[in-house]
């Protein structure tokens, strides 16, 4: 038996999310219907970094399988490939540790969420980006994006239907870069909890129309209130960017 890591990316538009859900086409669920046609209608369980939501897409998800069939990395990649729909692709494929864990392994993650800012909004990249058509303030974005920088109980920042209970993540980078008519939010945290970019971003953007001070940051993760904080930015404009492991 070998285990294989696999770096993928998806366009999320036309999946309900990574994870197996009942009647729903997800990514895992593409993944899983590859490899049993690979194996010969056996079933191969796929465990993956962590979820994405419905829309969402990624750059440099990460997953694991163990397979009893002996075949090199690039002829894994191919067949995957060869198998798998147009809107998954599989980017590198390598024979790891029996030890290593796509999800629990894990050192820290980065996200990034496209905002378009153009005053009339573009249907070829309507499910790809954000569109905003509002003036921001980005000083006043990146001043309060230094409240968010470090360790924090990120209670206010994450949906109610979060299930964990332990809400304390460490964000080691945050960043806006302007980019031609796009403001890309940038986020690089050791994890995130459900909905949290989509919060952060939907707060500073409330920051960048200085609806909220950026000094009011504190106050709202002080308060550990879902309540506090802004609106949900959609899940289109988010990319799960790239995965960090120790090796």
């Amino acid at each position: 038996m070998e285990k294989l890591k696999c770096i993928i990316s998806y366009d999320g538009s036309q999946f309900s999310g990574y994870q197996i859900q009942p009647n729903a086409r997800t990514v895992q669920l593409e993944l899983e219907k590859t490899l049993q046609k690979i194996h010969k209608s056996k079933t191969v369980k796929v465990f993956a970094s962590g979820r994405t939501d419905a829309t969402v897409h990624a750059i440099g998800q990460v997953i694991h399988y163990d397979s009893p069939l002996h075949l090199s990395e690039e002829s894994w990649k191919k067949a995957l490939n060869a198998l798998l729909p147009d809107d998954i692709q599989v980017l590198e494929v390598n024979k790891v540790d029996n030890e290593f864990h796509a999800r629990f392994d894990v050192v820290k993650k980065e996200y990034r969420y496209r905002v378009l800012l153009t005053p009339d909004r573009d249907i070829f990249r309507r499910q790809y980006s954000y569109h905003f058509p509002y003036q921001l303030d980005v000083t006043l974005i990146k001043e309060a994006m230094l409240y968010l920088k470090g360790t924090h109980d990120f209670t206010s920042f994450c949906s109610a239907k979060t299930e964990v209970d332990d809400k304390i993540r460490t964000i080691y980078d945050i960043d806006c870069i302007t980019q031609e008519d796009e403001l890309i939010f940038r986020f690089v945290g050791n994890g995130f909890l459900y909905n949290m970019v989509r919060i952060l971003v939907g707060t500073l953007l409330d920051v960048g129309q200085k609806k909220i001070q950026p000094t009011e940051i504190n106050t709202i993760l002080e308060q550990k209130n879902r309540a506090y904080a802004g609106k949900t930015a959609p899940g289109h404009g988010l990319y799960l960017w790239k995965v960090h492991y120790d090796n």
